[in-house]
């Protein structure tokens, strides 16, 4: 079977999809990857033939994916949830296409279109990666799904510096595209006075920016995230789906400072499931973050245990491995 995957070039979209894309590979299928060149190292680095359709630079359209479609003839596409212009080039070439989502069903009106208004009627599932009882309770209802267990990826890179201080850990990340320097500033200054260790994944901020920290804040331009939360007590975010469903995965209390997109959303879903605090960006002061944090730093707590008991869930979906072994009875010809 050959299985072409396709997602915005970016690391909130392409990285859900490789734990799936290797499990696909490793039981001997081939696997091609068509993304913009932002993400190719990363998916030549996992043997998944990543390959950039005509123009592509971050979004995907039909017109763009046609060619490849021709030229590869794969037996079934997987798309992301923000590249529509796939499912519609798969489905105008006859070739089987399955949705596989990046996190929660995203609400109306941040800029990405909903797959479920553009499903085709052909029977086959969504791919789901979210906990069901995170998700959209109208997209539970209402899609076929196929349950997917988020596996947190990275590329991986040494943790020295970063770990074993015996200080609890806190990890403060605003992912790769809604970081901005004074938020940023804002936090370190209310999670510096606690006594823990904060390491600080700055994304698109550079390092210098934030000038001279507190001894017990490592500030660096990127982390390997999958690696670092394994040892990390609290996760300090903007609610981006791979950090809150990653920080999940490791039973791990959130406080979640929402700036757009899906992350208003995360972060009320997380607050009902009790997982973790919010703070909007009007309630956001260096002593409000201190003080949920202070709340959700390790002993005996509810945000602690709800976290505990989304992991297990999580635990409980279905492994890509064991989803890549059905994929074959939606491919062409079957």
């Amino acid at each position: 079977m050959r299985v072409l995957f396709a997602s915005l070039a970016s690391v909130g979209h392409t990285y859900p999809m490789i734990p799936l894309a290797r499990a696909v590979r490793d039981g001997g299928h081939e696997v091609h990857f068509a993304a913009g060149e932002a993400v190719h190292a990363p998916l030549a680095a996992n043997g998944l033939r990543p390959v950039r359709p005509a123009d592509t630079y971050y979004e995907m359209y039909a017109e763009d994916l046609a060619p490849e479609l021709d030229r590869l003839a794969p037996d079934l596409v997987v798309y992301g949830w923000g590249v529509p212009g796939a499912a519609t080039a798969a489905d105008s070439a006859g070739i089987p296409g399955m949705w596989h989502g990046f996190g929660r069903m995203f609400p109306d009106g941040i800029g990405l279109e909903p797959p479920t208004r553009i499903a085709a009627a052909s029977g086959r599932p969504h791919l789901d990666i979210c906990p069901p009882s995170l998700q959209d309770r109208a997209f539970l209802d209402s899609a076929n799904r196929i349950e997917l267990r988020p596996v947190p990826y990275a590329e991986p890179a040494p943790l020295s510096g970063l770990v074993d201080t015996g200080l609890p850990l806190v990890y403060l990340t605003f992912g790769t595209a809604f970081a901005t320097r004074d938020l940023l500033a804002e936090a370190v200054a209310g999670l510096a006075g606690l006594p823990v260790q904060v390491v600080v994944a700055t994304g698109r901020v550079p390092v210098a920016e934030l000038g001279e920290v507190p001894g017990n804040v490592v500030v660096r331009p990127w982390v390997p995230q999958a690696d670092l939360l394994p040892y990390v007590d609290v996760v300090v975010h903007h609610g981006g789906s791979g950090t809150t469903l990653g920080a999940l995965a490791a039973g791990l209390p959130q406080l979640v400072l929402p700036q757009g997109a899906d992350q208003f959303a995360n972060a009320e879903a997380l607050r009902v499931a009790g997982a973790g605090l919010r703070l909007t960006p009007e309630q956001v002061t260096a002593d409000a973050i201190a003080e949920c944090t202070r709340r959700l730093l390790p002993g005996r707590n509810d945000h602690r245990d709800a976290a505990w008991t989304l992991a297990r869930e999580i635990a409980r979906m279905p492994s890509p491995e064991q989803v890549a072994r059905r994929l074959p009875e939606y491919a062409r010809g079957r």
